[in-house]
């Protein structure tokens, strides 16, 4: 089998020991959104979209309409990183997703009414150094507003918690969970502590595979805070994230990226 990584870091500590997994037997080669396109893209049984950049996105998408298999798929990865479309979808399909308003600009919203208690501001299209804060006060949000008065913003109300979020992952069947403290939190952010799955609270397990139904994911991170007696809030969904220090998640990768590869050929040869 051939694998190809959409990613400009193919280095990346998941990556890198799944490809080391892979290729005794198959090939693992990198194509850089960046220069794709460029010359000859090799051909692959599957590609695994690790990047999240507009080139990266076009050049799924352009694989996919030519019947290459994408993990995830490039609408899936798109959807994910509109908060606001997120939350729609989430809270329509009943998931315990966090309450969310949508501002063209942090400036209107800190031209706006008073915002009632803490809140946490995001940025309404998730990437890499995005913004993530807690607002207590208009002095603060007029602060965030006037370093980045143009930036499009989400709204979640803040729920009292134990400053610790559960990051909850999932590639293919198998799921891994840790605990890290918040950003949000006094101390902000903090070391990452294992958590095995049996410690979780009844049913969120099955929260993180509906969560997978519901966006059409094979690759995922759900950030969950406990709102209380362990009521699961999402306050975040990620496309293929990093999941770093997992025992098995680069097996799981692997597999996965064989399994998707095998059914995608048995699929040509019925064709």
């Amino acid at each position: 089998m051939r694998i190809a990584l959409i990613t400009r870091d193919p280095a990346h500590p998941l990556l890198a020991a799944a490809t080391a997994l892979l290729t005794p037997e198959h090939d693992v080669v990198t194509l850089d959104p960046e220069t794709a396109g460029e010359g000859p893209e090799p051909r692959a049984d599957v590609h695994l979209l690790k990047a999240h950049t507009p080139q990266a996105l076009a050049l799924a998408r352009a694989l996919e309409a030519r019947g290459a298999p994408v993990v995830n798929s490039a609408a899936a990865t798109a959807l994910l990183q509109d908060r606001t479309a997120m939350a729609r979808y989430a809270r329509q399909a009943g998931l315990p997703f966090a309450g969310t308003r949508t501002y063209a600009t942090l400036a209107e919203l800190a031209d706006g009414p008073r915002l009632p208690g803490p809140v946490v501001v995001k940025s309404r299209h998730s990437r890499k150094h995005d913004l993530v804060a807690r607002v207590d006060s208009g002095e603060q949000l007029r602060a965030l507003a006037a370093a980045h008065p143009r930036e499009p913003v989400v709204v979640q109300e803040f729920v009292p918690n134990s400053g610790w979020d559960h990051k909850l992952w999932a590639v293919g069947d198998r799921l891994f969970a840790a605990l890290r403290r918040s950003e949000l939190s006094p101390e902000g952010r903090g070391p990452t502590l294992p958590l095995a799955l049996a410690d979780l609270p009844p049913g969120w397990s099955d929260m993180v595979r509906r969560a997978g139904e519901v966006f059409a994911l094979d690759v995922y991170g759900v950030d969950v805070i406990d709102a209380g007696d362990g009521s699961p809030l999402i306050v975040d969904i990620n496309a293929f994230p990093g999941i770093r220090g997992q025992d098995g998640a680069p097996e799981a990768l692997a597999a996965l990226a064989l399994r998707r590869a095998a059914s995608a050929n048995r699929g040509l040869i019925s064709g």
